[in-house]
């Protein structure tokens, strides 16, 4: 437990610092592996407040289970930063994929990506 808090405390002091440095514009982006069934549309993840202002960067991978219809039949976290991976999570959900013959499952990843201004 003390390793937890000691991680989380240095999270903090590094977002604090990365704010400090000035203005951070964000981006996110959702991919998914080549060869997989194509996205008829997609919706962007919300940078979640608190990941904001904690400078949290870095990719999520959410495995999504596609109907043959193309909506979203589930998903599950395969990795990211916790600030982040819950925003990807409800933005997946609302993507519509191309329809195919049954369901398919694959990974999606989304990047946070951080620059200063």
């Amino acid at each position: 437990m003390k390793a937890e808090w000691r991680k989380l405390m240095l999270v903090m002091a590094a977002g604090a610092v990365g704010l400090s440095m000035g203005t951070a514009v964000f981006a996110q982006s959702g991919t998914t592996d080549e060869g997989k069934r194509k996205v008829k549309t997609k919706v962007a993840p919300a940078y979640p407040e608190l990941a904001k202002r904690m400078n949290v960067l870095g990719k999520v991978k959410i495995e999504v289970v596609i109907t043959p219809d193309g909506r979203v039949k589930s998903t599950r976290v395969i990795g990211g930063h916790p600030l982040l991976v819950q925003a990807c999570q409800d933005a997946v959900k609302e993507w519509k994929f191309v329809p195919a013959a049954e369901e398919t499952t694959q990974v999606v990843e989304f990047e946070f990506t951080g620059s200063s201004n």
